[in-house]
């Protein structure tokens, strides 16, 4: 396993990082995630990413568990607050003062932790003014609760704004989440250039684009059973709309790409998000340990840049580049 530095920060993450998203108290059973966790933690990864909101909080409390008895320092451990847990009152949601502090104590309790090392703004807040936000995260940092600031799916002009109120509160922003895949490259025009002008860098979410560049999905052909496209709980919905069969079909081109190197399809995706600089982490999850076992050889692979160029030939209009779709949802929702 390789490390990365987060931002220009001096702490240092394992570049494919365990997420817990779309599994850990929703589409699988807690011993099944367990078991994928150890699987990681064997495999030289020592950062995790989870959130709030994710199964409304049983994600964290199934990381806590799966973690405990491990050495804390030894650890990256991240989290997110933004969206609704509980009730979805009526500051149940967004990033006010009140919904931060009570927040980062609700993710402490459950995952069974006297801080985190990355607290995480899972979208931008366009009903509470920023400085609210961004002293709220100041004092978070000042109490304890957490080491470093992140935010997700934030756009060029918001980590601008963000980071200039940081450091006027005595902390930086180190880190952005956001999707990014050889399918899905809205991030590169704007949001790279002013992260890397900011000191920011990215832990990016979905590189095998929810698992279509795994190649599993063959055009004109049902979806395997039981992979996240058959999956109703969730997994289905957010895969949608990679299911096309331009797309589908595009992705198959990229198998030669992938045996020329030695790599499963896979693992070409993750090493591809890996190329670029700005990036300090992979996020993967897994349903199976073996999948990590997998995901991990993705790890300090180089693409030369024949291969880099032909992936680009082969995946042609089906990528996704425009900037504007980097955003945050304008209204709350409660």
């Amino acid at each position: 396993m390789d490390y990365r530095f987060l931002g220009t920060s001096g702490l240092k993450i394992s570049e494919i990082t365990y997420g817990n998203w779309l599994t850990h108290g929703s589409q699988v059973e807690s011993d099944i995630a367990t078991a994928c966790v150890r699987a990681a933690l064997d495999a030289g990864i020592t950062t995790f990413d989870t959130a709030d909101v994710y199964a409304n909080g049983a994600a964290e409390e199934v990381l806590g568990a799966a973690l405990a008895g491990e050495r804390r320092e030894s650890l990256e451990i991240f989290t997110k607050v933004f969206w609704p847990v509980g009730p979805k009152g009526p500051n149940d949601t967004g990033l006010s003062r009140k919904h931060i502090m009570e927040g980062i104590d609700g993710s402490l309790s459950r995952l069974q932790m006297d801080y985190v090392d990355l607290y995480q703004a899972h979208r931008y807040d366009h009903q509470t003014p920023l400085e609210e936000t961004i002293q709220a995260f100041a004092d978070v940092v000042r109490s304890g609760k957490a080491l470093y600031i992140g935010v997700s799916e934030w756009n060029a002009e918001q980590l601008r704004a963000g980071q200039a109120l940081a450091k006027q509160a005595g902390f930086s922003i180190v880190s952005n989440q956001p999707q990014y895949s050889a399918l899905w490259r809205v991030i590169e025009a704007a949001v790279i250039p002013a992260s890397k002008e900011l000191g920011i860098s990215q832990i990016v979410w979905s590189p095998m684009a929810q698992g279509v560049l795994s190649g599993k999905y063959l055009p004109g052909q049902p979806a395997p059973a039981g992979s996240r496209a058959t999956d109703e709980k969730g997994g289905k919905n957010f895969i949608s709309r990679l299911m096309e069969e331009p797309v589908l079909t595009a992705v198959q081109k990229l198998r030669p790409i992938a045996d020329e190197l030695g790599l499963k399809m896979s693992q070409l995706a993750i090493a591809w998000v890996l190329q670029n600089d700005n990036v300090s982490a992979a996020l993967v999850g897994a349903s199976r340990p073996e999948q990590i076992a997998e995901n991990v050889k993705a790890g300090g692979v180089r693409i030369p840049a024949e291969q880099m160029a032909a992936i680009d030939v082969a995946l042609g209009t089906v990528v996704v580049r425009d900037p504007a779709l980097t955003e945050s949802p304008a209204v709350r929702v409660v």
